[in-house]
């Protein structure tokens, strides 16, 4: 499939979470579909063809999580050009007709964060490595990541913090 296609054009399509869920787990680079959704979104091309996917959901942070924000937990694409923007702004919009006031996401580091900006979100903070969720208190055990590697579960990676409010 040509991803940098000229004549590509993409247009919105209603996913379900579990159709959403499968492309995730199917292109996304380094992470499962997360548990849980608000809400899913894709985009087409013009022959009708699913190119991308969003999952929304209720923020993985607790202190983010106060029924005015959700997070954009996954996007995945084949590499159809400007695809994450597309879903990025759909996702706005659509949060905020659903009544919420701010959408979060996050960048791995080595991420540019392209995607994101190109439908005019901005950063809100950098954050340094973090190793995972394992604490003493609340251990938790390494399992292989999608290319064989160990990470433990829903490690967080440094990155960048990414918003759009109201």
């Amino acid at each position: 499939m040509d991803t940098y296609d000229e004549g590509l054009r993409l247009h919105l399509v209603p996913l379900r979470q579990k159709q959403a869920k499968e492309v995730v787990a199917e292109w996304h680079r380094h992470h499962r579909p997360p548990p849980a959704a608000v809400f899913s979104v894709g985009a087409a091309d013009q022959h009708g063809v699913l190119r991308a996917v969003a999952i929304v959901g209720r923020p993985v942070a607790r202190h983010l999580d106060d029924g005015e924000t959700l997070e954009v937990a996954r996007s995945a694409t084949d590499g159809a050009r400007n695809a994450n923007s597309l879903l990025y702004g759909a996702c706005w919009r659509a949060a905020q007709a659903l009544g919420y006031s701010r959408l979060i996401t996050y960048t791995q580091e080595g991420e540019s964060g392209a995607s994101p900006r190109g439908a005019g979100w901005r950063i809100i903070a950098k954050r340094p490595p973090r190793g995972g969720w394992h604490c003493a208190s609340r251990p938790r055990t390494a399992e292989p990541d999608r290319h064989g590697g160990s990470v433990e579960p829903y490690s967080t990676y440094s990155g960048v913090a990414m918003t759009q409010a109201a």
